[in-house]
């Protein structure tokens, strides 16, 4: 299996309410021609894609069960700790959930988490040890990664 993450799906509640918030963070949708149950956003070498959840549970074949907090979180890194801060900021305008506010971590580095209106967890984080390439890509060690 080649190395590489092509799509996103985040299974919400309200398709409307969902696609409202990620349009106040200024992000555009890859096209206003989709399905009627899915929002996709093109990201760098990915796509972000909303579709509602019970539609995705019924898609993978397994019931819709939301208890709090689920095992995956989608980070969001910048260039600085001011960065961290100034996104945090426009999540929370957008109609986001401060989960936890920025601080300095263990590892190093400044991050803090929102939630999105379907309580999905982001990390907003400045890492200095892994500085983003042109693209906002993640760089493992200072080195731009050749996967795509």
């Amino acid at each position: 299996m080649e190395q590489r993450l092509s799509m996103i799906t985040l299974g919400v509640a309200d398709l409307k309410i969902s696609r409202a918030f990620y349009d106040a963070l200024g992000w555009k949708v890859a096209s206003e021609e989709q399905a009627e149950n899915i929002v996709a956003y093109d990201l760098n070498n990915m796509t972000l894609a909303l579709y509602p959840i019970n539609k995705l549970a019924e898609d993978a074949k397994v019931d819709v069960q939301r208890s709090g907090f689920s095992t995956i979180t989608i980070a969001y890194n910048v260039d600085s700790e001011a960065g961290v801060d100034e996104v945090l900021k426009e999540a929370i305008n957008a109609g986001g959930e401060l989960i936890k506010p920025a601080e300095k971590v263990f590892w190093g580095g400044y991050s803090g988490y929102f939630a999105d209106p379907d309580q999905n967890l982001w990390e907003v984080a400045y890492n200095p040890f892994a500085p983003l390439g042109p693209k906002g890509e993640f760089q493992w060690g200072g080195v731009e990664s050749d996967k795509t």
